[in-house]
């Protein structure tokens, strides 16, 4: 029977500068269970193996205690009164567990792990509802990882939430606990049981790792398996490549499409709310991304159970101000074809869109003529008028005015190109500029 110690009487908190004071060693006595616990758990947390060494062999320890970290009431809130929130203690304790074998895993300490594994610690046993090969995996601890697997530890185990150790292979360094789980016999198709349903390559494509996808296709992962809420690993890469994942992990997401696109996922399957990857990728204003699905086959004027289209998802996001490429996918979109609004809801729609200036030029500029009105400057905010000033004066300034011939030059043209805008006007022979002006790149004023 496995013997539990709680920290908490020993240790106020699980800190390696705040350790209980302990009695002085005594090499003729043999000490106190708790102590010898104590002892051991101390040369596991530094990773002193020589302290691990003469805690098992000079007095008799079970290398396989459960520590508990902390066991505290847990908070319950209840529905706010009058007189504001409210809540109760839960009479239910809620505790952490781990052992010796979990906290040299979880630390990368592989001697140590090696020395535990050596004197009978057993490594499928399960603590605080993970096993040391879940937290060698969570920690990206590969030598950790390898080793447990060498001594017999079950790469298909489930954590207490249902996840394997390949559904915790969530970050780059973690490949090579990956690619060991699936040397030793790892599933790439298992899914989750804690509700989701996701596979290893929903997780890996979740969090833009395109080396992980790569590995799982490789070995036989099915490329438009179906989580819970019917998204595929294609669908949830395109809603987590967002403009402030930063340049590095947006070039991630774009990597793992590729391969995804590569193995043959179906660039327009639908999640339970009928959003294709393009809705998705247009609302996270990603244009290059937008760019590879269109060129992969996708389905620019497709409508979400809302009866939105991707231009509709990129214009909902361009109000806010950092999404400086919003504009980028609106243009896209439009010269290859997509359905615009219709014209007598421009104005409000351009209103919510005031903070991002380039895309309200870029819609605006691909309608052949839309009349100003004295209204117009009601519906746009104040603060985001004077924030552009030169723009909106240039837009304002069309009030009962007509639209230059320049422009109207420009909308017949893309009229004739029709949704191969894109294609035909880069191969016309005229200046670039001219072609930019075509393509609707914006100028920073209308006129």
């Amino acid at each position: 029977m496995l013997r539990t110690l709680r920290l908490e009487n020993l240790c106020p908190t699980v800190c390696l500068d705040r350790w209980p004071e302990l009695p002085e060693r005594d090499e003729h006595r043999l000490e106190e269970p708790e102590v010898r616990c104590m002892r051991l758990y101390q040369a596991v947390a530094l990773g002193d193996l020589r302290g691990l060494g003469r805690v098992l062999s000079k007095n008799y320890v079970d290398v396989d205690v459960f520590y508990s970290l902390s066991e505290e009431l847990k908070w319950k809130p209840l529905p706010e009164t009058p007189f504001g929130p409210s809540g109760l203690w839960s009479l239910e304790y809620q505790r952490e567990l781990t052992s010796p074998l979990c906290i040299a895993a979880a630390q990368g300490y592989s001697d140590c792990l090696q020395y535990l594994l050596e004197h009978g610690a057993r490594p499928n046993l399960v603590a605080g509802g993970r096993t040391a090969l879940h937290e060698a995996c969570m920690h990206s601890a590969t030598e950790c990882a390898e080793m447990l697997l060498e001594y017999g530890a079950n790469p298909n185990q489930l954590t207490e939430e249902g996840l394997s150790p390949l559904h915790l292979c969530k970050h780059a360094p973690s490949l090579r606990c990956a690619k060991a789980l699936i040397r030793y016999g790892a599933k790439v198709n298992n899914l989750s049981e804690d509700g989701e349903d996701e596979s290893p390559l929903h997780v890996a494509a979740k969090y833009g790792l395109p080396q992980h996808v790569q590995l799982y296709l490789r070995y036989g992962a099915k490329v438009d398996q179906q989580k819970s809420s019917e998204e595929t690993a294609l669908c949830l890469a395109c809603g987590e490549a967002r403009f402030d994942s930063g340049d590095e992990q947006e070039e991630g997401f774009l990597q793992v499409c590729h391969f995804l696109l590569d193995y043959g996922a179906d660039v327009n399957r639908v999640d339970d709310e009928r959003r294709t990857p393009l809705h998705r990728a247009a609302r996270n204003a990603q244009d290059r991304l937008v760019e590879l699905l269109i060129e992969r086959g996708a389905v620019i004027n497709a409508l979400d159970y809302n009866g939105c289209s991707a231009l509709s998802n990129a214009l909902q996001t361009a109000m806010v101000k950092q999404r400086c490429r919003s504009h980028a996918v609106v243009q896209m979109l439009l010269n290859r074809g997509s359905i615009k609004v219709w014209p007598g809801a421009l104005p409000k729609l351009l209103a919510t869109c005031a903070s991002a200036p380039k895309t309200v030029e870029v819609m605006f500029n691909s309608y052949d003529m839309v009349s100003v009105t004295y209204k117009w400057i009601e519906l746009f905010p104040e603060e985001e008028c004077q924030t552009h000033p030169t723009f909106y004066a240039s837009l304002f300034g069309l009030e009962n005015t007509p639209r230059s011939l320049q422009h109207h030059c420009r909308s017949v043209v893309r009229k004739q190109c029709g949704k191969n805008c894109h294609a035909i006007i880069p191969r016309l022979p005229i200046p670039t500029l001219l072609k930019n002006y075509l393509l609707l790149e914006p100028q920073g004023f209308i006129y």
